[in-house]
């Protein structure tokens, strides 16, 4: 009998002033409904924030929704804190109204993939449970 594996862990988030919630709760209730364990941090969090949530919560990925133009200070941040913190195996992700360039530019820093308005949730599903496959299953040797 094949072992159930643990449902991939992920925390969403919203961080600074930014008060618009409607896509991270699509994407929360898609995660969940696709099997996944979900945490919601709820508005106006800090990058500190994000990051000791998840570390606390043992998450496996880090989704962050901005929607407020400050992605080239939050993304960095987040980045920096948890390579301080050790979580070179979590994953940190992304959604919202950022611009191509931008998002190339945050993949370039380590930041995964960058999801715009009217990204297919079935697109964001598949992305995490791929990754899951390849960076956690595969190093754990499961």
């Amino acid at each position: 009998m094949a072992e159930k594996r643990k449902p991939i862990k992920v925390l969403i988030a919203k961080v600074g002033l930014d008060g618009h919630d409607r896509g991270a709760k699509i994407i929360v209730r898609a995660l969940r409904d696709a099997g996944m364990e979900v945490v919601y941090t709820g508005l106006h969090q800090t990058a500190e924030n994000v990051v000791n949530m998840a570390l606390q919560e043992d998450v496996d990925a880090i989704g962050v929704s901005i929607l407020s133009g400050a992605h080239m200070t939050y993304f960095p941040k987040i980045l920096r804190l948890m390579r301080e913190k050790g979580m070179d195996d979590v994953l940190l992700f992304g959604g919202g109204i950022i611009p191509d360039e931008d998002a190339r530019k945050l993949e370039e820093m380590g930041v995964g993939k960058i999801f715009g308005p009217g990204a297919p949730l079935q697109e964001i599903i598949d992305y995490l449970n791929r990754w899951y496959e390849e960076n956690r299953l595969k190093k754990r040797g499961t």
